[in-house]
């Protein structure tokens, strides 16, 4: 079952506060390392992702013996469904990279910046979300609405793989910018902007780096109602959020050439997001009839992990298919 911020709140001001400078303390790092740009390693991409990887495992150990098996549940499930769909984000921000030709050593910094954005963002709408669910019941209809919507979205985009085509002059934030700056034509380094003939202007980079915040915004709409779907505790929201987020640029140089075998991914979540959408409309009708059924955290988690490790290995099959009948 599903409890409202109300009911169970574990994040203290002292847990709160801790939390938020231990993830800027660690977004700091990862600018340090992004200062000088540089072609990222697989050793160093592979390195990084174990340490993020391990970060919120540990955390959520001390979360099960702190606060109880129910929340540490929680967490676990809260941050595999974020994590899932971050690894999906991660193909649309490869596919923005790509068409703005993006040079492989700025990429990180695009990246981190995006992230960054992704998590104010995500922080702004968690605590609209936690104000109201403390104030309006009908809030877990709406969010079980958005999820079952965006599930068909991607449903449908996991269908028509050959349309994820991206032309850079065509993304609605791009005309904006332009509207107001002149753009170089191609990239100074990782300078943002420089002024020429006595004008400000923006670079290439500035723009790949606006088109990634913009689909931040659509992110933050799917990912947010989905992690309430699991928990209704907004510090497990935030800190699933957070943990999944933290590790997305050294994730990215991992599973670059990856991404691509993960065929079936896109149905996958499209199951999972469905599934959160009509747990979360069971837990509405059940606060109005009793007799109505919620579905337990265990339950949802082992639903998700066997959905999961499915398109995993349909993805691996159909992947090696298709590379035999190449051969």
């Amino acid at each position: 079952m599903i409890s409202t911020p109300l009911e169970v709140g574990i994040g203290t001001p002292l847990l709160w506060g801790v939390s938020l400078a231990v993830v800027l303390a660690m977004f700091l790092i990862d600018f340090l390392i992004t200062r000088k740009p540089h072609d990222v390693s697989m050793k160093e991409a592979v390195s990084w992702s174990a340490f993020y990887l391990a970060l919120p495992l540990t955390f959520g150990v001390w979360i099960w013996f702190a606060f109880g098996a129910q929340i540490g549940l929680e967490f676990y499930a809260g941050y595999l469904v974020e994590k899932s769909l971050s690894v999906d984000n991660l193909f649309v921000f490869m596919l923005l990279l790509a068409a703005f030709a993006v040079p492989r050593e700025l990429q990180q910094r695009v990246l981190l910046i995006g992230v960054a954005g992704a998590l104010v963002l995500r922080g702004v709408f968690i605590a609209l979300g936690a104000a109201m669910l403390a104030n309006f019941a009908w809030t877990f209809l709406l969010f079980g609405a958005i999820l079952l919507a965006t599930a068909v979205k991607v449903y449908r985009d996991a269908r028509s793989p050959g349309d994820h085509q991206v032309d850079p002059s065509q993304l609605r934030i791009v005309k904006l910018a332009r509207r107001f700056f002149p753009v170089t034509d191609g990239y100074h380094g990782s300078r943002m902007s420089l002024r020429v003939d006595g004008r400000r202007a923006i670079t290439p980079l500035a723009l790949a780096t606006l088109a990634i915040l913009a689909t931040d915004v659509v992110f933050a709409v799917d990912s947010v109602p989905a992690v309430y779907g699991i928990t209704g505790d907004p510090y497990l929201v935030f800190v699933t959020n957070a943990f999944a987020l933290l590790g997305l640029r050294a994730l990215y140089f991992v599973l670059e050439g990856a991404l691509g075998a993960l065929v079936h991914l896109g149905y996958g979540l499209a199951v999972i997001l469905a599934f959160i959408g009509v747990k979360l409309v069971l837990h509405w009708a059940h606060g109005i009839w009793a007799w109505v059924p919620t579905v337990p955290t265990l339950a949802s988690l082992a639903v998700i992990v066997a959905i999961l490790a499915t398109v995993i290995f349909t993805s691996l099959v159909a992947t090696r298919k298709q590379r035999a009948e190449v051969e």
